[in-house]
């Protein structure tokens, strides 16, 4: 599998998310922002967390409209997988490649935990190696991750089955407690109608080694590789 992942200036999870598609076989390309094109061969590109262009404006508003975000439109429009986290699923949001936009957290706090996040669904490219209703152990870390919808997308996300990750206690109830953010129906991370792309806040490729404190992030990687026909 080759993964392609974007550098911007401000960006500070693009290592982190090369190490962790690396560590599950695959091969890697840091892409720049104002690169025009994607390498040849590309499975998958990792929008990764940070801050942006310093999260000026609106949370990743001047990223969605550098150069190499047509190229990443283009790709998922072929069906090209998509994977954004955190400032990256913002990102996304901002580049009309998702519903939706994540708003400044409900208690004006910036928030870095651990959060439970539970598996809505088992069957997508990013869910393959976990059990429905399965709970992962990932961080998040971020000051603006209430997820937002009006209530027309928010009913559409529910009924087509596109909610992919929901914050959740230990018993796997999505409660006000378990929600770091204020999200709308504790919305941690959504696909597209297609299913190609994958926008999510917390941080899966911070929860890749058990000397961090989880592995669960793996298995979204792992779910990955599996997507592209890698065993």
């Amino acid at each position: 599998m080759h993964a392609a992942v974007i550098v911007f200036p401000g960006s500070n999870c693009d290592r982190d998310l090369a190490v962790a598609f690396k560590a599950v076989g695959a091969k890697v390309s840091m892409v720049w922002h104002k690169d025009t094109s994607l390498p040849e061969g590309v499975d998958i590109v990792g929008v990764p967390g940070g801050f942006s262009y310093g999260d000026y404006l609106r949370c990743g508003a001047i990223a969605a409209n550098s150069p190499i975000c047509r190229e990443v439109a283009a790709h998922a429009e072929r069906g090209g997988y998509v994977m954004g986290i955190c400032n990256g699923f913002q990102i996304l949001c901002e580049a009309g490649l998702l519903p939706g936009a994540l708003l400044r957290n409900q208690h004006l706090e910036y928030r870095c935990q651990w959060s439970h996040l539970r598996t809505e669904r088992a069957d997508t490219p990013f869910s393959l190696r976990c059990q429905p209703g399965q709970l992962l152990r990932v961080p998040v870390s971020h000051g603006d991750g209430n997820y937002f919808a009006d209530p027309e997308t928010l009913a559409a996300l529910e009924e087509e089955g596109r909610v992919l990750f929901r914050y959740s206690d230990l018993s796997g109830i999505a409660t006000e407690e378990a929600n770091p953010n204020g999200a709308a129906h504790n919305i941690a991370g959504i696909i597209n109608q297609a299913g190609n792309i994958l926008g999510m806040m917390p941080h899966p490729e911070r929860s890749c080694e058990a000397l961090l404190g989880s592995t669960d992030g793996n298995l979204i990687f792992q779910s990955i590789i599996d997507s592209c026909g890698v065993k």
